[in-house]
């Protein structure tokens, strides 16, 4: 008989009437099988989640910080193990897989910091005028209630840690739905959150299927709803439910910018070499995966032979193999929709230069050249290991090209001129510029999220906080100020 993993309802281990199969997108062996739990268990989890919400959010900062200082702790001391159980369900290559766990143990650190330092209030004089004399106003910051975390399948470990950690942080019981192609890794968060000494009620980890979700969107006991997925699903999700507050982390066609003082040999290479593998990593399955470059014309043609040479250096293969950069696709699926908008591109006219080739989920490195501006690929996030390139007359012309976009999660800019870099800074219509670099450079305590269709509200520790709470203001009387 299989073993079946038991999911957390509540802070404790059950299982369900019902099961299904986790498998390797690289092979198609079965990885693990994990129980479903029924809608009874659901609504034992909300119900716990929703009773529980007022003692935990009164629990001291220490007891949380401890908690999260603790599940920091074991994730470092399982790192290698963990890495490989992301990469047999996910696909991602080991270095990535290694590199997301190190990324959850600073998710749960930065948290336990912030659990010691949030809410401390801040005073306001009122005595401004002559109505407010002796009167003191003191503002502190409560959660708004349970939270319901959504987390996609890419990051399967520290996108369910940036649900998680804010919310324990911060004092909000939180319930999480994982991706039903990636639970494993959220379970075993589950298990070292089962470790510490955090009320029972206070979390969850339920892998439901995604038929079910709506259900638990429309909870009104779940007032806060963190989703990063899809745009169709993350507006859906925000319409269905007007009135309760939801952070949106959606998708993204992230734009790399080379502009014309980044001109050396050593300035191409470098910008070759970032673009590429970060056109690629994750099997290019991350929201600020580089989709496009854009390039003035002064650099443009010895930039692309460096992109085209680079991104064909790029190790393809066994993600389990340490020296592979770039994986399968979640599923066949995936990479046959992949593969189709290269098709429909190169059918209209687009130049291919390397790539353009499928293998079952897997499909190789691509970059393309004189790509249709109504192509899919064009307008939509690929999603998948593809990039495009164009060429731009001056630094006016290539903001107008990254801005036009419905998208605006992150863009990077590769420039030395620190005007330029004010000036990106204030033109381009998205979440966050990097300035020297790719646009898939997160670091995980700063706000992250998007403008346009690529989201509402920001992640990053602190500032996931701030959106799971809000202010409450005392005002007190009669005091000698």
């Amino acid at each position: 008989m299989r073993a079946i993993h038991a999911f957390w309802l509540a802070g404790r281990q059950a299982t369900g009437e019902t099961a299904f199969d986790v498998t390797s997108p690289w092979d198609g062996r079965v990885v693990g099988a994990v129980s479903v739990p029924t809608e009874a268990q659901v609504e034992e989890a909300v119900a716990a989640a929703y009773a529980v919400r007022d003692e935990f959010a009164a629990t001291p900062a220490h007891v949380r910080a401890a908690a999260l200082d603790h599940v920091s702790r074991r994730l470092a001391e399982r790192t290698e193990e963990i890495a490989r159980l992301i990469s047999a369900e996910n696909g991602k290559p080991m270095k990535w897989a290694r590199g997301e766990v190190g990324r959850a143990v600073s998710v749960f650190r930065f948290a336990s910091e912030e659990a010691r330092r949030f809410n401390g209030g801040d005073a306001q004089r009122l005595d401004t005028d002559a109505g407010g004399q002796g009167r003191l106003a003191f503002t502190r910051r409560f959660p708004k209630g349970v939270v319901l975390g959504i987390a996609p399948f890419n990051f399967p470990l520290n996108l369910c840690a940036h649900k998680v950690a804010p919310a324990i942080a911060a004092g909000a019981p939180i319930v999480l739905k994982p991706a039903p192609a990636t639970p494993l890794s959220a379970l075993v968060l589950g298990e070292l959150l089962a470790e510490t000494e955090l009320p029972a009620g206070s979390w969850s980890v339920l892998p439901v299927p995604n038929d079910r979700m709506p259900a638990l969107v429309q909870d009104e006991r779940l007032p806060v709803i963190s989703f990063t997925g899809s745009e169709k699903v993350g507006y859906a999700i925000m319409d269905s439910v007007p009135r309760k507050h939801c952070t949106l982390e959606l998708g993204g066609n992230g734009a790399a910018v080379v502009l014309a003082d980044f001109a050396s040999d050593e300035d191409l290479d470098r910008a070759a070499n970032r673009i590429a593998t970060f056109s690629n990593y994750q099997g290019g399955q991350s929201c600020i995966s580089v989709q496009r470059v854009i390039a003035d014309a002064s650099v443009y043609d010895r930039l692309l032979p460096c992109i085209v040479a680079a991104v064909e250096a790029q190790v393809t293969g066994d993600p389990s193999d340490d020296a592979t950069d770039v994986g399968p696709l979640v599923s066949e699926d995936a990479a046959q929709r992949v593969e189709s908008w290269v098709n429909e591109a190169v059918e209209a006219g687009a130049t291919l230069h390397t790539g353009g080739k499928r293998d079952g989920a897997s499909y190789a490195p691509t970059v393309l050249t004189d790509v249709p501006a109504d192509v899919t690929i064009s307008c939509e996030e690929v999603f998948g290991p593809v990039l495009t390139v164009q060429k731009v007359n001056g630094e006016e012309e290539a903001f107008a090209a990254v801005n036009d976009s419905k998208y605006g999660l992150q863009a990077g800019v590769f420039t030395h001129d620190l005007q330029t870099a004010f000036r990106a800074h204030r033109a381009l219509e998205v979440g966050g510029v990097v300035v020297g670099d790719v646009p898939s450079y997160r670091a995980d305590q700063m706000p992250y999220g998007g403008a346009k269709q690529s989201g509402v509200g920001r992640e990053g520790v602190r500032f996931a906080m701030e959106d799971y709470t809000y202010e409450r203001v005392m005002v007190l009387t009669g005091l000698a100020l």
